[in-house]
């Protein structure tokens, strides 16, 4: 395990983050279609409002937290047929009654905390976590970490519900961490934690150039759809980490080849309402690679171009109704159609590597396109599905040394998990 971790604290990573800002259960679907986009991940942390006056402590804290509210769930949700009946009741709704309450997805901990400690909790299913804004550290930082207690590997359930799961040094007071800025806190995601360890790769040599399959990085177990089935089946069963469905379609040898995917960082800033009406309607393969093709515009519906995606359509208020394309999802880069599928598909192609790829070359991949995951292929073909990358992957196999090659059975048999219609 490369030392950066046991010496760097998690308030290193915390220096220029802005303050919290909450997003209230109360709000509407509407309101979070806003606020998604300025958050990472394709996601937003749901809280309960403060039910008390004064001065609140970490525990109060975690137990206000809710949850937290991708858009995936608002696509799926918004794809309900009631929803489709009624577009603007349906983003009046209170995100209260659409979130699924996870309180395991957040914790508060200490700005001295060891940085060892803040990767086993996201290894463990820990999506962000809050930090109380602080002006100077005092001492050193945590000496021991929780994986050395072995207090979470020996509970079969995540380290959820309350500070009393961790080891007595990882619970905190303001007097340990230097100055705390009372009430003021700031949000850690998992990019940002990847932003920090790609910035110091040569700390942690041999593992960047070492391939994500000798590591043992590759995840089989994806959740996947084929193409020819509806794409509202991706929403029977939403993945959590990561949060994407994989579009396949089935080769003559027996092998997957992925044609995209329905995942929250695809539908990041989309048309949600465009969405939502593809997701309903079309099948996987249309929803991902485009229907202007097949589709006759006279069996497509008339919609408003407003919906509410946090861009100046929304904001300046004008209400256009024009034809569904799947472009209006944003998807596509490109506004021309060229008269092949292929020339405009743009961002619902889906971020891919190679078998033998690095982990660094992995981690820059994700962090450039701001992705939660990479989907996995052969090495001498691009389309044919091995595994997915994702953050809690890539956590993994930093914080463990080089192994020997991890043989991995690239067929389908056995591979990923369908979801059934």
């Amino acid at each position: 395990m490369a030392s950066v971790f046991l010496y760097h604290v998690v308030g290193d990573l915390t220096v220029g983050k802005p303050e919290l800002v909450e997003f209230y259960e109360s709000e509407t679907v509407e309101s979070a279609i806003r606020a998604i986009g300025e958050f990472p991940e394709g996601s937003i942390p749901i809280w309960k409002k403060r039910s008390h006056v004064g001065i609140e402590n970490s525990e109060m804290k975690q137990q206000r937290f809710v949850g937290i509210f991708s858009s995936f769930d608002i696509v799926a949700f918004l794809a309900k047929s009631e929803c489709l009946e009624d577009q603007d009741k349906a983003l009046k709704v209170p995100v209260s009654e659409v979130v699924v309450p996870n309180n395991s997805l957040l914790r508060v901990v200490d700005p001295a905390t060891r940085l060892i400690d803040a990767l086993d909790m996201m290894k463990q299913g820990v999506k962000r976590l809050l930090v109380p804004k602080s002006v100077a550290w005092k001492g050193m930082s945590k000496r021991f970490s929780a994986i050395y207690y072995g207090k979470w590997h020996k509970n079969n359930d995540s380290p959820t519900n309350s500070s009393n799961n961790l080891p007595p040094n990882m619970n905190w007071s303001p007097s340990t961490s230097g100055t705390v800025i009372r009430d003021k806190y700031c949000c850690l995601s998992r990019e940002d934690v990847l932003r920090f360890i790609i910035g110091c790769l040569g700390a942690l040599a041999p593992l960047p150039l070492t391939s994500i399959s000798a590591l043992g990085a590759i995840n089989a177990d994806y959740s996947y759809i084929e193409s020819s089935a509806p794409a509202i089946a991706a929403t029977k069963k939403l993945p959590q980490d990561p949060s994407a469905v994989a579009v396949i379609e089935n080769t003559p040898d027996g092998q997957c080849k992925i044609l995209g995917e329905i995942s929250a960082c695809k539908l990041w800033k989309c048309d949600y309402l465009a969405a939502a009406w593809a997701l309903a309607n079309l099948s996987a393969g249309q929803f991902v690679m485009g229907v202007e093709d097949n589709v006759s515009s006279r069996s497509l519906p008339e919609f408003s171009v407003d919906s509410p995606t946090g861009n100046s359509d929304l904001v300046n208020g004008s209400r256009k109704p024009r034809k569904f394309s799947s472009r209006s999802i944003g998807f596509f880069s490109n506004s021309h159609s060229f008269g092949s599928r292929s020339m405009y598909r743009g961002r619902s192609a889906p971020l891919t590597c190679k078998f033998t790829s690095s982990l660094a070359a992995v981690l820059a991949q994700m962090l450039s396109h701001r992705a939660t995951h990479v989907w996995v292929t052969e090495d001498d073909n691009d389309d044919v599905l091995v595994g997915v990358v994702g953050y809690t992957d890539i956590l993994a196999a930093v914080t463990k040394p080089p192994t020997t090659m991890i043989p991995v059975n690239r067929s389908t048999e056995g591979f990923g998990n369908e979801i059934q219609c």
